[in-house]
């Protein structure tokens, strides 16, 4: 049932207790087919000290309550991103961080306050790259700035407030996005044992073996806690990842894959859980002292306070990272001449095209064997 377009109201509500806070009002039809009112509160009046503040921050809402009117069209695409923002973000934290870093640092600056059909008109996907052309970025970054003003056009789509047909975003070029700019580091064997000895005390020996012996991603190495490790099994699950002190599920359901365990490397895990002061089943494999255990240690601050001096320290110069380690991982298994599937079931990947295509299921025992060559090329 299409509606006359409507801008709603903007109140000021006042409160008892507190600051007062704006209120945004419109209509909308119920599934009955009744018309009934409807809120939403904006925020204070701190937040906002004027109207028009308020009125700027309210603005996504018009476009819900003119989502089966053409007239949305008349709004800015900032509307569109707060919509967004607010209803459609990505749950993933790394993911969520990401976006609103794409968002809010280069995507709300160059385009909130272009009128949402100026966006969706001929020729507005060459404006786009051009403008992607001129940051001084990345193409892989300038890729994903395209991919996420898509993924709002498309979220516009499905709340009909465009038309549904070719995303104009999906015209947008971004030349060189699957080269890549600089060669990922390998480290040789002998450069993996400058390594390991230059790195100071336990768990940092420990976290670096595991994370060289087995290709875990660092988000997925520091949410290790002691009962994903079966060690009749011989198994390592790997159940969650941590980005930024927040715990989160991991990458993939391909991640979430039990990873074969090494007799050597058990025991070297091991020890490292008799030395540890949190070595309960529920604890974190790398706790922190700082947070009396109930975090882990921070893969930033040991990548900068501890892998990178070591890795000075031991000839490698500072562009060793944590990906350093599963790269190095994934270019071992290669050497070995692992078989195409292992390397992508140990490496778990989600798209088969990022190792090769081969639908075949690994044996158990060709992971377990790859794994312990591995494990014997970084202990040496």
């Amino acid at each position: 049932m299409r509606t006359r377009y409507q801008h709603g109201s903007l109140q000021l509500d006042k409160r008892r207790n507190g600051p007062d806070v704006w209120i945004y009002r419109w209509r909308e039809y119920s599934p009955t087919g009744e018309m009934q009112r409807r809120g939403e509160m904006i925020g204070t009046i701190e937040e906002y000290p004027t109207k028009a503040d308020a009125q700027r921050a309210s603005e996504h809402l018009r476009l819900t309550a003119n989502s089966d009117n053409p007239g949305a069209l008349n709004l800015s695409f900032g509307a569109l991103l707060d919509r967004y923002t607010k209803e459609e973000m990505p749950e993933r934290h790394s993911t969520n961080l990401a976006y609103r870093s794409y968002i809010e640092t280069h995507i709300r600056p160059r385009w909130a306050h272009l009128p949402l059909s100026k966006l969706v008109a001929r020729g507005a996907s060459f404006s786009v790259e051009v403008w992607l052309k001129s940051l001084d970025l990345a193409p892989k970054t300038k890729g994903n700035i395209r991919n996420v003003m898509a993924v709002v056009l498309n979220c516009a789509m499905r709340w009909g407030i465009i038309d549904q047909g070719i995303n104009p975003l999906s015209l947008v070029r971004v030349k060189g996005i699957s080269r890549r700019q600089t060669e990922p580091r390998i480290l040789a064997a002998n450069e993996i044992q400058s390594l390991i000895s230059a790195l100071p005390t336990e768990p940092y020996h420990t976290m670096v073996v595991m994370a060289l012996s087995t290709g875990l991603r660092c988000s997925e190495l520091f949410a290790l806690k002691w009962h994903d490790v079966e060690w009749e099994k011989l198994t390592l699950l790997v159940r969650r990842a941590i980005v930024d002190g927040v715990v989160g599920e991991v990458k993939t359901k391909y991640s979430q894959s039990g990873l074969p365990l090494d007799p050597v490397l058990a025991e070297i895990l091991f020890t490292w859980k008799r030395l540890s002061s949190f070595g309960r089943e529920t604890d974190w494999v790398f706790a922190s002292p700082l947070k009396a255990g109930e975090l882990p240690l921070r893969s930033t601050a040991v990548l900068a306070n501890r892998i990178k001096p070591a890795a000075i320290t031991a000839g490698l110069g500072g562009s060793v990272g944590w990906h350093t380690f599963r790269h190095t991982y994934s270019s071992m298994l290669r050497q070995l001449g692992v078989d195409l599937k292992v390397q992508q079931e140990l490496l778990r990947h989600a798209d088969v095209r990022t190792t090769m295509n081969v639908y075949t299921q690994a044996v158990s025992e060709q992971k377990r064997a790859a794994h312990s060559s591995v494990v014997r090329m970084v202990l040496a």
